[in-house]
């Protein structure tokens, strides 16, 4: 009996999960399925949408007008460029923190992590105007810094969590044996946190390409990654719904590939130190 109501029990867990998995990925199955649909089938009923025929007349129109490679590769800048500089800057910033605590370490970071809880838009003004002066508007090299110090708090407790499962008397080894504090984080630590320094790159880029509200209020051509290109087919004489599913999937299908194939490290690195 205990056997039968375990099994069952594991189906019942499989099958919610699957459910759910379901519900999470059935808008991106159903954008992806318009956007092999003309603009005329993409506004009928759903059935009747399904049952029409597949067409790559949007993907081709989505080419001809907009300038996807641009985008893409303002994405690609953008989103790997603020993760390296995050990680540049929190690997030394958690490891003082996980290594050196002081009395007010723990506030430090909760005052960081509250700032994530701020409204973006209650800083857009200042924002604005601090680009505009430095003549950082519609730049890269704007956007790499705002998206840096958005997801700076992230990176910071995630490295900092994982830094603190690493037992201190290894750091302590090479400094007795002459590792002075850049060989220490260099060729000691950051070899030993490769999972957690992975995982948290994978988030920060999967951040970065998702991030919209900057990306539109900050650029405008030259520097406009694919959330640009995506709110491009949005227009004041209405929204053209297959137009905008291809473009979305095409803006998408990147992160969904990286995300498929680096999952397992994903994981390893989000459940790292959660069970000691």
């Amino acid at each position: 009996m205990a056997r039968k109501a375990s099994t069952q029990r594991k189906v019942l867990v499989t099958a919610i999960a699957w459910t759910i998995a379901f519900l999470i990925f059935f808008p991106i199955l159903w954008t992806i399925l318009m956007s092999f649909k003309s603009e005329g089938d993409a506004i009928k009923a759903p059935f009747d949408m399904l049952m029409s025929p597949w067409s790559f007349e949007s993907y081709a129109e989505v080419q001809t007008r907009s300038n996807y490679s641009r985008h893409f590769m303002n994405s690609v800048v953008i989103s790997l460029g603020s993760t390296l500089l995050a990680l540049v800057i929190a690997i030394p910033a958690a490891w003082a923190m996980a290594f050196v605590p002081g009395r007010r370490t723990k506030d430090i970071l909760m005052w960081m992590l509250s700032t994530k809880m701020m409204p973006a838009v209650g800083v857009l003004i200042p924002m604005y105007l601090i680009f505009r002066d430095f003549g950082l508007l519609d730049t890269r090299t704007g956007l790499v810094v705002v998206l840096t110090l958005i997801n700076l708090p992230i990176v910071v407790w995630m490295l900092y969590t994982y830094f603190k499962e690493i037992p201190g008397e290894i750091l302590e080894a090479a400094r007795m044996d002459g590792a002075n504090l850049r060989s220490e984080i260099i060729y000691v630590l950051t070899p030993m946190a490769v999972p957690g320094i992975a995982s948290t790159l994978l988030l920060n880029v999967i951040l970065a390409w998702n991030e919209a509200f900057w990306t539109l209020q900050l650029t405008t051509s030259a520097a406009a990654p694919l959330t640009q290109f995506i709110a491009s087919y949005s227009s004041p004489e209405g929204l053209f719904y297959a137009k905008l599913s291809a473009a979305s999937t095409m803006a998408i299908a990147p992160i969904l590939i990286l995300g498929w194939f680096s999952q397992k490290q994903l994981v390893r690195g989000l459940t790292f130190g959660a069970v000691k």
